[in-house]
């Protein structure tokens, strides 16, 4: 690990590591009070909305999955919803539950990857997971087995794990056989018992007691813990459908970020794995409930730093639910419904890995989209990371300079920031007088 150096009175992270993307962190201090913290994301913007316009509303499920490597499912869900919700289309239950269930493979996937390679390491006191795997190859193998086989399920029924090919508004180009979808239930069984042993690994972890009071937003269902559907719910009373969205989140530029800054009427809010499993706990099924209970978490979680032990009851659960959906699946017949173009607006929200993620497109006569919005999870989270680290580093600024260091690297990967893949440490620079 690279350290920087000791200068005046702030705390600066050129880079951040094992997170996705390019960004970075300055808090400042004076008078031995934090007085600002930013989460400096530099990357390049990516103009996904504006290539989006002009195109055929049939494009978006491909050319949203390249937005995100690891969470590709995410969007071309969320973008068939908004598209068929504008054209007046619901799907049928058998194409919404294969929905679901490949759903599920990119959660399993994706929360794997985080634990195991991006965040266990800061706890187990090592530099990466390479170096994890060298002390404790049992651990990589136990996480690389997961990742397979919540990518093995993408596969089979995406056609491909990384951007699937086989998702299309109103369904489904081909619908996997009951036969391929049973053959997984081996590798899902023994995934169900990896999430298990993962849930009692990290809870043996050492957290910082830093416990935050948080406005929770997340979908819920009233069935079912959710993942594709639902209504849009918060702590706070909120309760809208995806088509009220924005006329209670709104956005804005800052100029630390070339991501925009999301607010809810007025104030901020935090999405992802603490928020749904604290507003949808009653939805777990029982082996996770119980998995959540003996790992020492209660209905709600509110300390950030313990949000692995959440993304691991979401594996656990993700596993169940697919177990369950293949045990149930009976292939749609035909794999998707026809979605006639119509002149309107639709939206749509899914609950990626990360937490909310928002879609909205209005669509013309003739089926071009004339305007596309996407309002992902880390752009939401943004104000909250920041405001998080101004009270987090505010009790911690006499530490060792390594210390602090580990410690700031700790809680900006809590929140598993999704701007792109990313393979160094952080450069710490303290500044003090």
């Amino acid at each position: 690990m690279t350290h920087g150096k000791i200068r005046g009175r702030s705390v600066t992270v050129p880079a951040l590591a094992r997170v996705e993307g390019e960004g970075g962190l300055e808090v400042v201090v004076r008078d031995g009070q934090v007085t600002d913290a930013r989460l400096d994301i530099y990357e390049p913007p990516r103009f996904f909305e504006a290539l989006l316009r002009g195109r055929q509303y049939t494009e978006p499920p491909d050319i949203t999955a390249r937005i995100c490597g690891i969470c590709p499912i995410a969007y071309q869900m969320s973008s068939c919803q908004a598209i068929e919700d504008a054209c007046g289309i619901g799907v049928p239950e058998p194409i919404a539950a294969l929905r679901r269930l490949i759903y599920c493979g990119e959660w399993i996937e994706s929360h794997t990857l985080h634990i195991y390679l991006l965040h266990a390491p800061d706890f187990l006191g090592y530099e990466s997971g390479l170096h994890m795997a060298e002390e404790r190859p049992e651990l990589l193998q136990r996480g690389l087995r997961l990742k397979k086989a919540g990518n093995r399920l993408m596969e089979v029924i995406g056609g491909r794990s990384v951007h699937p090919v086989n998702v299309r508004v109103g369904g489904f180009y081909r619908a996997p056989a009951r036969s391929e979808l049973r053959a997984l239930t081996g590798q899902l069984e023994q995934a169900r018992q990896d999430a298990l042993e993962t849930v009692r690994w990290v809870a043996t972890f050492p957290f910082p007691d830093f416990d935050r009071d948080y406005t929770f937003v997340s979908l819920r269902h009233p069935a079912e813990y959710p993942i594709t559907r639902g209504r849009i719910v918060s702590s706070q009373g909120l309760d809208i459908t995806p088509g009220e969205y924005d006329q209670h989140f709104t956005e804005s530029q800052v100029p630390h970020s070339t991501a925009l800054h999301s607010q809810l009427d007025g104030g901020t809010y935090l999405v992802g794995p603490m928020a749904r499993y604290s507003l949808n706990y009653d939805r777990l099924s029982g082996p996770a409930a119980d998995a959540a209970r003996d790992a020492g978490l209660g209905p709600t979680c509110t300390n950030p730093f313990r949000s692995i032990i959440v993304r691991a009851v979401e594996v656990l659960y993700a596993c169940d639910e697919a177990l369950r959906l293949i045990g149930d699946y009976q292939p749609p017949d035909p794999p998707f419904i026809e979605v006639p173009p119509r002149e309107a607006t639709g939206f749509g929200c899914t609950e990626a890995p990360r937490g909310l993620l928002y879609n909205r497109y209005q669509i013309s006569a003739d089926g071009a989209i004339a305007d596309a919005k996407i309002v992902p999870p880390t752009s939401q989270n943004q104000r909250i990371i920041e405001a998080d680290l101004r009270a987090f580093v505010s009790d911690r600024l006499e530490l060792p300079h390594e210390r602090l260091t580990w410690e700031c690297e700790q809680a900006v990967r809590s929140y598993d920031p999704c701007i792109s893949c990313a393979a160094h440490f952080l450069d710490l620079r303290v500044q003090r007088t």
